[in-house]
């Protein structure tokens, strides 16, 4: 099985800000560098058939301008479809409100060594919410995406089981890393003090690593 922790090290991880037209968004970006062409990551993200292999189950009717719905998350509308390079998504978990208040960017370019993909989310967060968690609520969720992709990609299929998601000492150990790396990105991007990064730290690492229950 391949080190987990060093396909999360393969990742570029950012924080910043815009605005959407529900308001002022926290922005939370991810790029990395995968080896494969642009055509066979771009079906690995579009294809109905293969997300589920690595993501999670869709319907709906998808194309620009239809809805689309992920199997137990998020859904909303497909805004943009430009293949093999741009597709653009609202992700909203329940009912849409008015104005758009989550987008999810997804770009591939090519590189020398493979396929460029870099992942914008913008999302209105409330205040409270992100001086609680910070950017690792949503960012530790798409660091698990992007390895369940490379591992696709890789042609390594079944190599983390979802019934033990919980207690497997490699994903525990992951999203321990993943929750580490966003207090990075987010002390680099707002300045914030040592024990302020630390607490949304250790509140989102206790979100995604639970204690475990003793035997």
């Amino acid at each position: 099985m391949k080190d987990l922790v060093a396909e999360l090290e393969a990742a570029r991880r950012t924080v910043g800000s815009a605005t959407l037209p529900a308001g002022e968004a926290r922005v939370v970006t991810l790029s990395r560098t995968y080896p494969a062409d642009v055509a066979d990551v771009w079906d690995a993200v579009t294809s109905p058939e293969r997300l589920p292999r690595w993501f999670l189950p869709v319907s709906g009717d998808l194309r620009v301008g239809g809805t689309y719905q992920t199997e137990g998350n998020a859904g909303g509308e497909i805004r943009v479809c430009d293949a093999p390079h741009h597709l653009q998504i609202t992700w909203v978990m329940g009912p849409a409100g008015p104005e758009d208040s989550s987008i999810v960017d997804v770009r591939l370019e090519h590189a020398d060594d493979g396929t460029r993909l870099t992942l914008e989310h913008a999302a209105v967060t409330p205040p409270e919410f992100w001086d609680q968690f910070g950017p690792g609520a949503v960012g530790v969720g798409w660091d698990g995406a992007l390895l369940g992709l490379g591992l696709h990609l890789a042609g390594v299929e079944g190599a983390i089981d979802p019934e033990t998601l919980a207690t497997d000492p490699a994903v525990r150990a992951f999203n321990t890393a993943s929750s580490e790396a966003w207090g990075a990105a987010l002390a680099a991007a707002d300045g914030l003090d040592a024990e302020d990064v630390a607490a949304r730290v250790a509140a989102t690492t206790a979100f995604y690593v639970p204690p475990l229950d003793p035997a």
